[in-house]
């Protein structure tokens, strides 16, 4: 599975149930959610790009290219995934494919890109999406760049929100991972997963078997 692929890295949420800030910034296991995510993304990519806005500058010491929502109004990860599919169109014509992945992510699998992209050949699919112990995660998905239009137009003009909804008129394949013993598509969204977090990466350094990220 040779063809180019960029990760399309979300940060663009507002934390509302962690009290607001960057969740991406929040540190787990010694490292920032976000450098555990980088970690994990960047061997499978062929670049990255951060979708996030507001001031810029807070990630600027990640060394990626940052861009903000494209679409009007805070419209949610579709507005992200959107954002990183222009960027990519006009920054890197030469990549067909994005993966979205959110950044409040600690433990994303090093097989993500690879097993998203068996999964979307094998059915003949247009989309690709993680699931884990049947629990479905719109938001890390394998996106065509040229779904872009359709994807603003859905946005824009219909003010679809929803990855789900917007998806459903595709054909979606799925891959799939345990949840066991640590969900890989685990987040934190509130102080109590950034505990849990926390408790997971200390028992896998303990065990000698360091999650992504570290």
């Amino acid at each position: 599975m040779t063809e180019r692929c960029l990760g399309v890295l979300l940060a663009g949420g507002r934390a509302e149930r962690m009290g607001g800030g960057d969740k991406p910034l929040r540190r787990v296991g010694g490292a920032s959610i976000l450098e555990r995510v980088i970690a994990a993304m960047a061997p499978q990519c062929d670049g990255l790009v951060l979708n996030a806005n507001g001031d810029p500058g807070r990630f600027a010491a990640y060394g990626l290219p940052i861009v903000a929502d494209d679409a009007p109004g805070f419209k949610g990860p579709l507005a992200g995934i959107l954002a990183g599919l222009d960027w990519i169109a006009a920054n890197r014509p030469d990549v067909r494919l994005a993966v979205s992945a959110p950044t409040d992510t600690p433990f994303l699998p090093l097989d993500l890109v690879r097993r998203l992209k068996v999964a979307r050949s094998d059915a003949k699919a247009d989309l690709a999406c993680a699931r884990s112990e049947g629990t479905a995660h719109p938001v890390v998905a394998l996106w065509p760049v040229a779904i872009r239009e359709d994807l603003r137009h859905a946005l824009i003009e219909e003010d679809v929100r929803k990855i789900d909804r917007f998806t459903q008129r595709y054909s979606l394949a799925y891959a799939d991972w345990a949840a066991a013993p640590v969900d890989p598509f685990f987040n934190a969204n509130e102080p109590a997963d950034l505990a849990a977090a926390e408790a997971i990466a200390a028992a896998a350094e303990q065990e000698n078997s360091p999650l992504p990220g570290k």
